[in-house]
């Protein structure tokens, strides 16, 4: 998942030049200032280019906190190892399994390889992932001479050791949970914030170590030195301060009494006047403004006191010490020194919260113990508070003269403070002392023991400035730079799985794209074919279908055969046979159409199982399948809702038309308009005339009026089809011109008469004979002609065959078009969907390397930075 995003200095400290280092001098107690004042000097403007350099990195770091890269927070959890786990064989000696988790996210978790760096290197602690440390078992493991005893050397550089390994110190997130504000892990609150929260309470925490560091910065140009003298209620610091001053100053009672802040200074700064400043509320000190302060005696300090008990002033005592600057310690001739007697920390948690934010202003903590309780849970909370800066602590336990087994009392009190501080520990025989202040103030009494302490007192403060003013300093700015160094090694890793994430998404998600945009083209063109090929074919048959239908009732035939036409009924009901046999005419061809639209319905099918074939090849996997389902028997069929077909009118009345602007969709056989019967659907004498004298063809057009001579000319008719082809044309005339000439005999006129009825009877006989016969064909023929003649006022699209096809094919091409756009919506979503999966990925993978290169390169300027200050790790 990661690697070690930290990668080594071009050269390590080892290899670099040394300063000059105190360590010889920290034995000696009585050292002349010129030998130290200058590798003081050094250290100290070596600290101030580093909280400069800090500082720096941690404004670059909240910008691209809010500005490129949510900076996650990490919790690091301690993981058993097997062992026969090849981890151990993998892992660099030193280095300790833990599962890695994010407070926003804290059921996911990532084995990781912690390891804490020691002195001589640049780096604070290197976060590796379990999978590369597998990766990496033919890697020889960095610092192999380290063991755990270097790491329980490591927990020494603080006050007290973390109590769990990897956590933060400076930017941890230390909430308060639970109805009695018991601290409890961040976890507990911030795994139900979102990120950008998170993000935001750990730049506030940034921007208060950001105003820490401007602290620290004119504590460590400030030439002076403040020490605190505190501890729990009633373990004699007053006491304390009155004996390292040789004069009760401070108020002393068996009840606690000391309940303000009380700094006190040498006279000389205040003109050798000895008084009492007391510091207005809310303003800023200073001596030379009175309007900040006001003046009392130093025989009213303990009305003072007493008097604000519930205030808790701060008061500026000024002393003047008689005793030579060799012996004392605010009158030293060397630096302005001010001591500190605080208020006891179990007196109640508002003076405590209140000493607690004086921290950043202490160079040296004294910490009073009570020979007869020792370190209580209060001191053992400041204590911690303290560890943030202060590796080194001055203890002092008072009251010893009254313990009877003294070395049980040493031997107990010297445990605690190897766990509290393990460098206190290392160096007890300065650091720790055991004496009694109230014996100290007896005059003209030896005290070898407060001598004693008060000469490594001094040496701390004076001497070994760099342990006791720039060492604080220096810790803080260790705990500062590992933890910006878990920060970003936790964040490197975030970023490298994003990295690694994006990769993958891209592989998986950008061939799908390209492949998508290569086959639009080939899809349209795919699409736009199976509509036209649809729609033609549906065309073509509904034409052939209809063609052949109405051939055949000009025929005097039904148009399909699932249609007969009816029996004669006799010659008293040869109307409605004539209505009956038009009506299933006029059926047979709806029934045609209906054969159109059957055919057309299974064609459109297919091509919508093409264009679901055309998807399932074009569209990639995951995308939801389409909701529509086409349902073949829905077409042809009136919407709901709709108003009924509009109707156009044409100047034929008669004619039996239908479709399009003849009301497509309404069947022939159910109109009332076209089931009228007349005369000439029986007698079609025109036709018959013209046939018999015209050219012998039939005739399609009966658009022309009958006439007078039609009818008259029936006798006429029935003579020739009497005569069948017997008589010629010629012949008829002839025979005419002849009858009338007979007419012109008068026994020719006597036989004229029967003659003719004869012939009337015999023409008439005939047509009663063939009735049953013609009917079909002349209605068939009628409505043959209806159908293809073309009306003025009409077009051949609007003919019955030609309307239909229309009419058919767009039903088809609607609905494969239908289908085509909802295809054509499916895979233009499913490319942009994947153009911003694409487009997200690449961001992802820009923005994680630009994250994983920037907390990089914050990696190796903290390296720069410690080993420019002579830093070392204080995991």
């Amino acid at each position: 998942m990661a690697q070690s995003y930290f990668s080594a200095p071009a050269q390590s400290s080892s290899s670099l030049p040394k300063e000059p280092s105190l360590s010889s001098f920290c034995g000696e107690k009585h050292l002349k200032v010129e030998d130290v004042q200058e590798a003081y000097i050094e250290q100290k403007d070596r600290l101030v280019r580093a909280i400069d350099s800090t500082k720096s990195i941690l404004g670059e770091l909240r910008q691209f906190n809010k500005e490129e890269w949510v900076v996650r927070y990490p919790t690091l959890h301690e993981q058993p190892v097997a062992k026969t786990s090849s981890i151990s064989k993998a892992k660099p000696r030193g280095s300790l399994r833990h599962s890695l988790s994010f407070a926003d996210d804290p059921d996911n978790r990532t084995e990781v390889l912690y390891t804490p760096v020691r002195e001589g290197l640049t780096r604070a602690v290197t976060l590796t992932s379990i999978a590369d440390a597998q990766e990496a078992n033919d890697v020889k493991p960095a610092d192999e001479g380290a063991d755990y005893d270097d790491m329980e050397a490591a927990e020494g550089e603080r006050l007290i050791s973390s109590s769990k390994t990897g956590d933060f110190n400076i930017l941890r997130l230390d909430l308060k949970l639970g109805p009695h504000g018991s601290t409890a892990s961040p976890a507990a609150l911030v795994s139900y914030l979102e990120k950008g929260s998170i993000a935001s309470l750990l730049d506030e925490r940034i921007g208060a170590s950001v105003n820490h560091m401007d602290k620290l910065r004119l504590r460590v140009e400030d030439t002076s030195s403040k020490v605190l003298v505190t501890g729990d209620l009633n373990a004699g610091k007053s006491t304390f301060v009155n004996a390292l001053l040789r004069r009760e100053v401070m108020p002393i009672d068996q009840q606690p009494c000391t309940t303000a802040f009380c700094e006190v200074h040498d006279a000389a700064e205040n003109n050798d006047k000895e008084e009492v400043h007391i510091i207005k509320e809310g303003a800023v000190y200073s001596i030379s403004d009175e309007s900040t302060f006001s003046r009392a005696q130093l025989t009213d300090l303990e009305t003072i006191v007493s008097d604000n008990e519930d205030a808790q002033p701060v008061l500026k005592i000024y002393l003047a010490d008689s005793r030579a600057p060799s012996e004392s310690l605010l009158n030293n001739g060397v630096v302005d020194i001010s001591l500190i007697d605080a208020p006891g920390l179990n007196r109640d948690s508002l003076k405590t919260t209140a000493l607690f934010t004086r921290q950043e202003e202490i160079d040296v903590v004294v910490f009073v113990v009570s020979a007869e309780n020792h370190f209580t849970l209060s001191s053992k909370e400041f204590l911690w508070n303290a560890s943030n800066e202060k590796a080194y602590l001055f203890v002092v336990v008072n009251k010893f003269e009254q313990i009877k087994n003294k070395e049980k009392c040493k031997r107990l009190v010297l445990e605690q403070i190897k766990q509290l501080s393990p460098r206190t520990y290392g160096d007890a025989e300065d650091l720790v002392h055991f004496v009694d202040s109230a014996a100290a103030l007896r005059p003209y009494t030896a005290n070898p023991a407060f001598d004693d302490l008060e000469s490594s007192l001094r040496s701390f403060v004076l001497v070994k400035r760099s342990k006791s003013k720039l060492q604080p300093v220096s810790t803080y700015l260790s705990n500062l730079l590992s933890d910006i160094d878990l920060l970003v090694g936790a964040n490197a890793i975030v970023a490298q799985a994003d990295i690694d994430r994006s990769k993958d998404d891209l592989k998986r998600v950008k061939p799908v794209l390209e492949k998508m945009k290569d086959s639009h083209d080939f899809l349209e063109e795919s699409l736009e074919s199976v509509e036209e090929l649809g729609a033609g074919k549906t065309s073509d048959r509904t034409k052939a279908i209809l063609s052949s239908a109405i051939e055949r009732v000009g025929q005097g035939q039904p148009g399909v055969d699932l249609i007969s036409l009816p029996a004669f009924p006799g010659f008293l009901r040869i109307l409605d046979y004539a209505r009956d046999v038009k009506k299933a005419l006029l059926a047979s061809l709806d029934a045609a159409v209906k054969l159109a639209e059957d055919e057309a319905r299974i064609t459109t099918s297919a091509g919508v199982k093409k264009i679901g074939e055309l998807g399932e090849a074009n569209i990639p996997e995951g995308v939801e399948k389409s909701r529509r389902v086409f349902m073949p028997e829905a077409m042809f069929s009136l919407r709901g809702g709709k108003k009924g077909l509009r109707r156009r009118s044409s100047t034929t009345a008669t004619a039996v038309v239908a479709g399009g602007v003849h009301n497509l969709g309404i069947g022939l056989a159910q109109r009332a308009d076209m089931l009228d019967t007349s005369f000439l659907d029986i007698f079609d004498l025109q036709h018959r005339l013209w046939l018999h004298f015209g050219d012998g063809k039939e005739v399609d057009d009966e658009t022309s009026p009958t006439t007078a001579l039609s009818i008259v000319s029936v006798g006429v008719g029935a003579l020739t089809m009497v005569g069948g082809q017997t008589f010629g044309v010629r012949g008829i005339i002839d025979g005419i011109v002849r009858i009338a000439e007979l007419f012109e005999n008068e026994t020719a006129r006597k036989w004229a008469a029967p003659v003719m009825g004869a012939f009337v009877i015999g023409a008439t006989a005939y047509f009663v004979l063939e009735l049953p016969n013609t009917i079909p064909h002349t209605i068939g023929r009628r409505i043959r002609a209806s159908l293809v003649t073309v009306d003025e006022n009409e077009t051949e699209n609007e003919l019955f065959v030609n309307a239909h096809a229309g009419r058919v094919s767009r039903e088809t091409r609607k609905v494969l078009r239908l289908a085509s756009w909802d295809l054509r919506e499916r895979f233009r979503a499913a490319l942009e969907e994947r153009g911003k999966e694409v487009k997200i990925a690449e961001e992802m993978e820009r923005k994680a390397k630009r994250a994983l290169q920037y907390f990089q390169d914050v990696e190796a300027k903290t390296g720069v930075i410690r080993d420019d200050a002579g830093l070392i790790s204080v995991l």
